[in-house]
C-alpha cells in the first residue's frame, strides 16, 4: 500500500507502522480505525491485528523503490510518535527519509510532547515536513511544541476542525491544512471557523490548504470555500 493516495494534500502514503489509540476529541471517529478493520476483514496481512499498534519491518525500505520524486505522508494509519513505537525504530524511519532525499516526507502527530522530548535525539533531514493535528482551541499547545522542534518545515492540520481556534499564532509555521470531518458520524464544521484560520494565514503570509467540508457525503459537499479552491503549498 502506498502509491496514489486519495488524500488531497499528498501524493503517496508509507506505513511502516499501523494502528493507534485515541487521545483527544479529534480521534473519536478516526478514519484510519475503520479502514484498518476493513482491511483486516479483507485479509490484508499488515492489518491482521486490526487497529492495534503494529510495526512492519518489511515496509521500511518502500520509499527507496520509488524513483520518481513524491510527496509522501508517513504513517497515515498510525502516529510515528506513539509511545509504543521504539525510539530506535523512529531513528530508522528517519534514516530512510534521509537516504530517499529525492522525496518529501510529511509526518503528522497529535503526540507533540513526545515529539519535543525526542527532538534533540533525532537528526532531522531537510526533506521532512513535520506537523501537528489541532482540532480546537484546547489543543493549541501542540503548536508551541511543534514550533520548538528542529524540523526545517513545520505545518498544522486542523482536521477534523471541531471549533473556533480563536487567536492563532503562526510564527514559525510554514503551511496550514483545514478540513471538516467526514463519514456517517461526522461532526459539523462551521464555515466561520474555517474563514477565521484562512484569514490568519492570509494576514501572516502562510500557505493555506482547504481539504474538505466533509459530512456524510464529502464529494457532494466538496472543497470550495467562498467560491474557490485553496490549494496553497509550502515552497520547499
Amino acid at each position: 500500500m502506498g502509491i496514489d493516495s486519495k488524500i488531497e494534500w499528498t501524493e503517496a502514503t508509507w506505513n511502516p507502522c499501523t494502528g493507534c489509540d485515541k487521545i483527544s476529541p479529534g480521534c473519536k471517529n478516526c478514519y484510519a480505525e475503520g479502514l484498518a478493520l476493513r482491511l483486516k476483514a479483507m485479509g490484508q496481512p499488515n492489518y491482521r491485528n486490526g487497529f492495534k499498534l503494529s510495526i512492519h519491518e518489511h515496509m521500511l525500505d518502500l520509499p527507496l523503490h520509488w524513483k520518481n520524486p513524491k510527496t509522501i505522508f508517513v504513517n497515515s494509519m498510525s502516529d510515528l510518535f506513539h509511545a509504543e513505537i521504539p525510539f530506535d525504530f523512529i531513528v530508522r524511519v528517519f534514516g530512510v527519509i534521509r537516504t530517499a532525499k529525492w522525496h518529501r516526507f510529511q509526518i503528522l502527530t497529535k503526540r507533540s510532547e513526545r515529539l519535543l522530548n525526542l527532538d534533540r535525539k533525532l537528526e532531522w533531514p531537510s526533506n521532512i515536513w513535520m506537523g501537528v493535528s489541532v482540532e480546537d482551541k484546547k489543543h493549541l499547545y501542540r503548536i508551541d511544541r511543534l514550533r520548538n522542534c528542529s524540523a526545517r518545515t513545520k505545518f498544522l492540520s486542523f482536521e477534523p476542525l471541531l471549533g473556533s481556534v480563536g487567536d492563532l499564532d503562526l510564527k514559525g509555521i510554514d503551511w496550514v491544512i483545514v478540513g471538516g470531518e467526514s463519514g456517517s458520524r461526522a461532526r459539523p464544521v462551521n464555515p466561520d471557523w474555517v474563514r477565521e484560520i484562512r484569514d490568519h494565514c492570509q494576514s501572516e503570509g502562510v500557505p493555506f490548504f482547504f481539504k474538505q467540508w466533509g459530512g456524510t457525503n464529502r464529494k457532494r459537499t466538496g472543497r470550495m470555500l467562498d467560491g474557490r479552491y485553496w490549494d496553497d503549498m509550502p515552497k520547499y
